[in-house]
Parts: C-alpha cells; structure tokens; sequence
C-alpha cells in the first residue's frame, strides 16, 4: 500500500512538472508566434511601400519619357505659330497650366512678373519669350523639359525660314526666294522709273490652303504648293519674275505690262488654276487661287505701296467670294 501510494504521489508531482513545463512551452511558443506575425506584418508593409514606390517611380519615368517624345509632335510643322499651337496641344495633356504665351522679343515683361518667362535664343540672339502662367511648383521641373522640347522646335522652324530666305531659289517651289525677288523687284522699279515703263504687280494666294494643310498634311500642302507655281510659271513670260513671297503667298512682276494687260495674265493664271486638278498620292485636288493687282506708278510709286496695294485688292478678292482677280483701286 505505501509503495502503491508512493507512486500515485511521484505520479502526481510528475504531473504536475509537466504540465508546468508545457504550459512555459506553450506561452513561449505563442510569443514567438506573435512576434513572427508582427514582424511579418512589419516585412509586408515595407514591401507593400516598395511596390507602391517602384509603380511610382516606373510611372514617373515613363511620364518623363513621353515628355521628351512629344518633340516628334511639335516638330511636324516648320511654321512657327503651328510649332506653338502643337506645343500648348501637348502641354496640356501633362501638366495644368492657367495660360501659355509667345511673345516677341520686344514685348514688355513687366506685365508677366508672376509667369515663368524663358527665353527663346537662336545662335545668342534672343528671338522672343515662352511665357506660362498659373503653373505648381511641383509641375515646374515637368514644364521645363516640356519648355526645352518647345525651343528645339521653334529654332528649327526660324533657322530654316532663314536659310529659305538666303536662298536665291525656293527649295520647294523652284521659283525665286522672297528675299532675292524683292532685290529684283527694287531693280524693276528703278528701271521703270528711269525709261517711264510701266509694270503690273499681282499678288496671288492658294484659297483654302490652310485647311488642305491641316486636313491632308503637310506634304500634300508641299505638292500643291508646287503645282500652282508649275501653272504660274507656264501662264507667264521668260522676262516676268515670279517669287514665293511668303506661306502660300507668290508674287510677280509683269514688266512693261498696264491694268489691262495684267488682268488679262492674271486671269489666265487662275483659270490655268481651277481647271486642272492637282493630283496627290491618292487625292485629286481641286484648287483656286485669288489675285490681286496693283501698277506702277498709277497705283503707287514706291514697292512699299504696290505690296500695300495689291495687298488690298487681293484681300477685296477674299472678301467677295475667292477665285477671282481684283485690281486696286484708290477707294480699295
């Protein structure tokens, strides 16, 4: 019996030990528990951040890429009130901007203290300012590098309208450059003057052209271009000067030519004009021109007032339906 009760006792205590050794287990086992969850928890918040930085930074990356693709946008145009319209199309779809300007390199800057105002330099001379209003401070970086792309193209749109205009020829059309036809036309006025000729002066611009250019594109405008000098120059003789005096604009000088025979040339050209089509990739072009007419010395004496004169009729011709000829007149 004492021997039965020795045991029962030893196996209580035995009991007892264990379960308090179990019980110290377990507590340390559930602590160990609980810190691993937390440290889990810990570990995936700071990989939940890291993912939500890396998408951020991915984002902005490919944000500031497409920043400096929009350059292949803006230099679709060589003109440079294009170049900036394309560039305040573009701008907006990255940043948000109040208000966006060009302005000359003349104009007073006093009224934009509160726009960022840049600089526009072609080869150390300033050409003009790109002025922004309303801009965050946190989107200034982004307009900056959207500024830079702006500058790449509009000094490739003045450095080439330069070089057009030292050019004799026009590149494009064949027929003489603006700057080399008005020394010619300056030549033809003092000739004139001296052996008291005559000489008509017309004016002639492509009707529409802008929106064949917007609606077809540029190289469609280039062809048409050509075209209509192509009818100008098979519609006037070897001694007259044709120029492209500017965009669409070409001008002529028919020497020892009065009012009536300059409407009879110029009607000649904008028939040649209208009848045949200008036939493009896959278009078949119909297209007009208008002309306007001013002589020397009946309507002015000076190339500054035939300009202003034939100016004023071919504006008339606008006005009164295009496709036609108008000569000045002293109420015009």
């Amino acid at each position: 019996m004492l021997i039965l009760a020795v045991l029962i006792i030893l196996t209580l205590i035995s009991g007892i030990f264990f379960k308090n050794a179990f019980s110290v287990k377990l507590r340390r086992m559930k602590r160990q528990y609980e810190e691993a969850r937390a440290e889990y928890g810990r570990l995936s918040q700071e990989n939940n951040e890291l993912v939500a930085n890396n998408t951020g930074l991915k984002n902005e990356l490919e944000s500031m890429i497409a920043l400096y693709d929009i350059t292949k946008e803006i230099c679709k145009s060589l003109d440079e009130a294009k170049v900036f319209e394309l560039f305040k199309a573009q701008i907006s779809r990255y940043i948000r901007v109040k208000d966006c300007r060009l302005l000359a390199k003349d104009a007073d800057l006093s009224a934009y203290k509160d726009w960022i105002v840049l600089p526009l330099e072609i080869e150390r001379v300033n050409a003009g300012y790109l002025a922004a209003e309303g801009i965050e401070e946190n989107q200034r970086d982004k307009f900056n590098i959207l500024a830079q792309q702006f500058i790449l193209g509009i000094k490739r749109a003045i450095l080439y309208h330069r070089v057009q205009e030292l050019a004799i020829t026009d590149t494009l059309t064949g027929v003489l450059s603006r700057r080399h036809w008005m020394e010619r036309f300056n030549q033809e006025l003092e000739r004139s003057k001296k052996f008291k000729y005559r000489f008509s002066f017309l004016m002639i611009d492509i009707d529409h052209f802008k929106t064949f250019n917007d609606r077809y594109g540029h190289l469609v405008g280039d062809a048409i271009l050509r075209g209509v000098s192509e009818r100008i120059k098979e519609n006037i003789r070897q001694v007259d000067l044709i120029g492209r005096y500017g965009g669409e604009e070409f001008s002529v000088i028919l020497t020892e030519t009065d009012k009536e025979g300059a409407m009879l040339a110029a009607e000649r050209i904008r028939r040649a004009v209208e009848e045949k089509y200008i036939t493009i990739y896959d278009e078949s072009l119909k297209i007009s021109v208008s002309i306007g007419i001013a002589v020397f010395p009946d309507h002015a004496g000076r190339a500054e007032g035939l300009v202003e004169k034939a100016d004023q009729a071919l504006y008339h011709a606008k006005q009164t339906g295009r496709n036609k000829v108008c000569v000045c007149s002293e109420s015009s």
